[in-house]
């Protein structure tokens, strides 16, 4: 084999890179009842796609024997906390990042245990596809419609129905075909784009990367096959442009001094130089003089990118502020009617205040009123005033300090998106969902 020169191994390199940073980045979120095997779903995932270095392998299993398992349990390669590996549970969130030759992934771990719902929330706040486990012998539970009904809300795109523990039910395809049937019975109240069955056994392997020869019954793909192809650029909006200002950048360096960007993410939509552009609250326009990005001058920018903006007039901007197009504004308003997945310790009561944090700007906002709560088990709608607790989703409507520049969340789940904290303890308490 031909010895490559340094100059060879740098151009192989940059072109290694280069693949990488180009590739798509797929967040997913697994969730659902206890001991469905969201863990060891994962630990497979990355198991059977080789993504687990030789000494996170070598710590799994020695955490293994401890616990006295014959064989390595995946499960211990997302249960980092030592509480979770202890009672071989998920407490935590546990963020873990992986990539194959096609995408990039973030995954988020979410508890099962109903008291952390709220933790299912916060790691399915940003996804574009949630896999919710069912354990294929004890099929659809209430736990599985409550993650469900969590992910509509939080307007996920795509939903994977993943059957799990079929090695426990003989492979059987009637029990996949009951639990399928009866998902889908639920399904017309949920409002989710896209959703897909696929039966697996995390713990043996099948269909997880691999396809199974014990169910030739099915002939849909694999799961890694989904998550490696599953198409998410129409997950973003890309007709209405909004860019929250999040920091003036004003460099007071030779060659800089009359410089003035607009840094920030786009939130959603396209941008182009030459674009005349509005400026909120203050309502003054503008034109798009550059784009840049890590010292590049971009002739667009997409959303989800992170850019600095400069333009054609020196106006009062700051953080808070929203760029958008001129004949394209968002809503604005201080009475805003918002879903709330509610997660704080001490219950939402009408008439209380908190913080809130919208896109880059921060107000104090008092609930109005608790227009009606929803029903876990049914997903219907309940007329219910009494306080909002732990857990618990309700459509509430809140008055703030100041007009907020927003889209409802099915349109715009960047600018419809919200979080509720506590004054005194600055803790986040709730989420919320402009409608």
């Amino acid at each position: 084999m031909a010895t490559l020169t340094k100059d060879e191994i740098k151009q192989k390199v940059d072109e290694l890179l280069d693949n990488y940073l180009n590739m798509d980045l797929l967040r997913f979120t697994t969730a659902g009842s206890v001991d469905d095997g969201k863990s060891t779903l994962i630990g497979r995932l990355l198991y059977d796609s080789k993504s687990i270095f030789e000494d996170q392998l070598d710590a799994v299993k020695r955490a293994s024997l401890k616990t006295g398992a014959d064989d390595i349990n995946l499960a211990l390669v997302t249960d980092g906390l030592k509480a979770e590996r202890e009672q071989g549970i998920t407490i935590d969130v546990a963020y873990r990042y992986f990539n194959t030759p096609k995408r990039k992934f973030i995954i988020a771990d979410t508890p099962g245990h109903v008291q952390y719902t709220r933790n299912m929330v916060t790691g399915a706040s940003t996804a574009n596809l949630a896999i919710i486990l069912v354990d294929a012998r004890n099929g659809i539970l209430e736990q599985t419609i409550r993650h469900a009904y969590i992910a509509s809300l939080l307007q996920i795109p795509h939903v994977i129905i993943a059957v799990n523990k079929m090695d426990l039910v003989d492979y059987d395809e009637k029990v996949y075909e009951d639990i399928r049937r009866n998902f889908l019975s639920y399904a017309g109240k949920l409002d989710i784009q896209d959703i897909r069955f696929v039966p697996i056994s995390a713990l043996k392997g099948d269909n997880v990367v691999k396809r199974s020869e014990n169910m030739n019954w099915y002939y849909g793909p694999t799961l890694m096959y989904i998550l490696e192809n599953i198409h998410i650029g129409s997950d973003y909006n890309h007709i209405d442009f909004r860019f929250p200002v999040q920091y003036v950048i004003k460099p007071q360096i030779d060659g800089y001094r009359d410089y003035r960007a607009y840094a920030g993410r786009i939130a959603s939509g396209v941008l182009r130089v030459g674009d005349t552009i509005k400026i909120l609250p203050s309502g003054f326009t503008s034109k798009v003089k550059s784009i840049d990005f890590y010292g590049e001058h971009l002739e667009y920018a997409f959303a989800p990118q992170s850019v600095a903006i400069t333009l054609e007039d020196e106006l009062d901007i700051s953080r808070g502020d929203m760029i958008v197009r001129e004949n394209n504004l968002p809503e604005v308003s201080q009475d805003i009617d918002v879903m709330v997945a509610w997660m704080g310790d001490s219950p939402m009561n009408i008439g209380d205040k908190y913080t809130i944090r919208h896109t880059t700007t921060e107000a104090r906002c008092m609930i109005k009123d608790i227009v009606y709560k929803v029903d876990m088990h049914t997903l219907e709608r309940v007329e219910d005033k009494s306080p909002l607790k732990m857990n618990e989703i309700a459509k509430v409507k809140i008055r703030t300090t100041k007009p907020l520049f927003f889209d409802s969340y099915r349109k715009n789940r960047e600018t419809g998106s919200m979080i509720f904290i506590n004054e005194t303890t600055n803790v986040t308490v709730g989420a919320g969902m402009i409608k």
